[in-house]
C-alpha cells in the first residue's frame, strides 16, 4: 500500500474511526441530544423483526382476536403520542403464564397473560404499555448494544430474547438452550433507563387520559405477587427484567400527582369492564405443552407419555423436556426429532452431523413403537461424554431420547437412561381425561360476602392469597353487592 505523504499510519485509523462514529451519530427522540449509536433504526428494525418470529415459535402468542384487538387499542392511542414516531409500533399478547412485558427494537410490545390476569385497571395496564414504548422511544437497544464494543447482532437479539423471557434467569437459560453464543453478555436495563421509561410511559398515559398514578401501583401489586405466589421457585416477571425499588415506586407515584391527565374517556367503562375484557384467559401452565404429574410427563396434544427418574429435577421447556439428578451429573432429554419415519435412519443421519461411532446399536420396538437404540462417546467442552440415544417412531413424530453423563459416571446412571426411554407410551383413557386447565372467570359478589365464601361459592381453583393480589383486595375485605372479582375456574382440558 503507498503511504500518503505527511500522514502517519495511525491517523488514518483514527479518521476511519471518526467517520464510522460520526456516521452513527443521531438525535436521541426522547432526549433531543445528539448520542452515538452503532445501531442504525434499519438494523433495530430488522433485529425486532428477527426477535419476533423467535418470540412467536418459541414462547407463543395468545390466539384471542377480541383480546389483542383491545391490548392493540390501547397501545396504538399511547404510541399517537410517542415522542418516537420512525417506527411502526406492533402489540401482542404472549403466551407466558408468568407476568411480564417486554419491547424489541423496532416496535414490538408484548404483555403476557399472566400480566392481563392480575391487572386491576386499564390505567395499570396502559401504563405498563406505555413503559415498554419507552424502551423503544428511547432506544435503549441500540444504547446497550453500543456499550457492549465488541458484541455483534446476533448477540444482541440473545439478549433481547433473553430479557423477553424475564432477565437474568433468562439470559442463562437462553446461554443453556444455545439460543446464542453470548447472550449474556449484555445486562439487561440500566436502572437510568428504566425509570426514564417510567417517564415516558407516566407522561404517554396521562396524555391520552389514563391515571399516571397506574404505574406505581402497578409495580407495588406485582412486588407483593412476586414474593407471595412465586415464593422460593420463582418463575421470570416483569420485575426481573424491571427491577422494582422503592424509589421508582415512589418516584412514579410523585410524577403522577404532578402530571395533568387529559379528559379522554377510557375504553373499558369501568372496573367489571375491564376484568370482562380477560373473561376465559387461560391462566397458570398451558396443558397444550404437556404436563408434569410428579416425575410423569404428559402430553395430552401428541398423545404420549414418558417416566423420568424418581427424585429428578424436571423442566419442560419450549425445545425439550429435561430431567437431572441433584448431583447435576448426569441429563435426560426428550425433544422432537423431525417427521416420524425409519427410526435407525434418522440414527444414521445424527451419527453423519454429530461425527459419533455407535456401539451397542439395535433396533426393536417400545410399547409397540419402532425405536433404535445406541450408545456413542461425545467430545465435549466439558469433557468426554457417555451418551444413550433412542429414536422412537411416534405417529405425530420422531422423537429422541438421549441420557449423558462423564463418562466416569455414566454406568452409574445407564440404567436410569434405559428406563426412562423404555418408559414412553401412548396416555391411557384416564390420564387423557384427568388433564385440566385454569380459565380466569369474573363472578360478581354478594353484599358483606367474605373472599373465603366467594371462593366455596364459585369453585375458585385460585387460593385466598392468590385471589386477593389478582384483584388488588385487603386482607380481611368484605366484598361490596355486585363488586367484580376475578376467579380462576378449573376445566377439563381437551386437544
Amino acid at each position: 500500500m503507498n503511504r500518503i505523504p505527511g500522514l502517519s499510519f495511525c491517523r488514518p485509523a483514527a479518521v476511519w474511526l471518526a467517520i464510522v462514529l460520526l456516521a452513527g451519530c443521531s438525535t436521541n427522540p426522547v432526549t433531543g441530544k445528539r448520542e452515538i449509536l452503532l445501531m442504525s433504526a434499519e438494523q433495530e428494525k430488522a433485529l425486532g423483526a428477527q426477535a419476533a418470529e423467535q418470540i412467536e415459535r418459541d414462547i407463543g402468542l395468545v390466539d384471542d382476536p377480541e383480546l389483542t384487538a383491545y391490548i392493540r387499542a390501547i397501545g396504538e392511542r399511547m404510541a399517537a403520542v410517542s415522542p418516537r414516531q420512525d417506527v411502526e409500533y406492533r402489540f401482542y399478547v404472549a403466551d407466558m403464564a408468568e407476568p411480564n412485558a417486554f419491547a424489541l427494537p423496532g416496535g414490538y410490545i408484548y404483555v403476557s397473560r399472566g400480566l392481563l390476569a392480575i391487572a386491576n385497571s386499564e390505567a395499570e395496564l396502559a401504563n405498563v404499555i406505555g413503559h415498554e414504548i419507552g424502551h423503544v422511544a428511547a432506544r435503549h437497544s441500540a444504547q446497550r448494544q453500543t456499550r457492549a464494543t465488541g458484541v455483534g447482532l446476533l448477540t444482541v437479539l440473545g439478549t433481547v430474547l433473553a430479557g423477553a423471557k424475564g432477565g437474568a434467569q433468562a439470559a442463562e437459560t437462553a446461554a443453556q438452550i444455545g439460543q446464542v453464543a453470548g447472550a449474556g453478555l449484555i445486562a439487561s436495563y440500566s436502572r437510568d433507563q428504566e425509570r426514564q421509561s417510567d417517564e415516558i410511559g407516566q407522561k404517554m398515559a396521562a396524555d391520552t387520559g389514563w391515571d399516571p398514578m397506574g404505574m406505581a401501583e402497578f409495580m407495588e401489586q406485582l412486588g407483593g405477587y412476586t414474593v407471595l405466589v412465586t415464593g422460593g421457585a420463582r418463575q421470570p416477571t416483569w420485575l426481573d427484567s424491571h427491577p422494582s425499588t422503592g424509589e421508582r415506586v415512589q418516584t412514579s407515584a410523585e410524577r403522577a400527582r404532578e402530571l395533568t391527565v387529559q379528559p379522554v374517556p377510557g375504553i373499558a367503562v369501568d372496573r367489571e369492564d375491564f376484568y370482562r375484557r380477560f373473561d376465559g384467559l387461560l391462566v397458570g401452565p398451558d396443558p397444550k405443552a404437556g404436563v408434569f404429574r410428579d416425575n410423569l410427563f404428559l402430553h395430552p396434544e401428541i398423545d404420549f407419555a414418558i417416566e423420568f427418574p424418581q427424585g429428578w429435577e424436571t423442566q419442560n421447556q419450549a425445545s425439550a423436556v429435561l430431567a437431572a439428578p441433584a448431583g447435576r451429573d448426569a441429563l435426560i432429554q426428550l425433544q422432537l426429532s423431525g417427521a416420524t419415519g425409519d427410526p435407525a435412519a434418522a440414527a444414521r443421519q445424527f451419527a453423519q452431523q454429530n461425527g459419533l461411532t455407535y456401539t451397542n446399536a439395535s433396533s426393536g420396538r417400545i410399547n409397540g413403537f419402532p425405536a433404535y437404540q445406541a450408545v456413542a462417546r461425545a467430545q465435549t467442552e466439558q469433557g468426554e461424554l457417555g451418551v444413550h440415544l433412542t429414536w422412537i417412531a411416534h405417529p405425530g413424530a420422531m422423537f429422541l431420547v438421549t441420557g449423558m453423563a462423564p463418562v466416569a459416571q455414566y454406568n452409574n446412571h445407564a440404567g436410569a437412561f434405559t428406563a426412562a426411554a423404555s418408559s414412553f407410551r401412548t396416555l391411557t383413557d384416564a390420564e387423557q381425561n384427568s388433564i385440566t386447565e385454569l380459565r380466569l372467570d369474573v363472578v360478581t359478589a354478594r353484599g358483606g360476602e367474605s373472599l373465603e365464601a366467594l371462593s366455596q361459592r364459585t369453585g375458585n381453583r385460585w387460593s385466598l392469597d392468590e385471589t386477593r393480589l389478582a384483584n388488588d383486595l385487603p386482607a380481611g375485605v368484605r366484598l361490596a353487592a355486585r363488586q367484580p372479582v376475578k376467579i380462576a375456574i378449573e376445566k377439563p382440558y381437551r386437544p
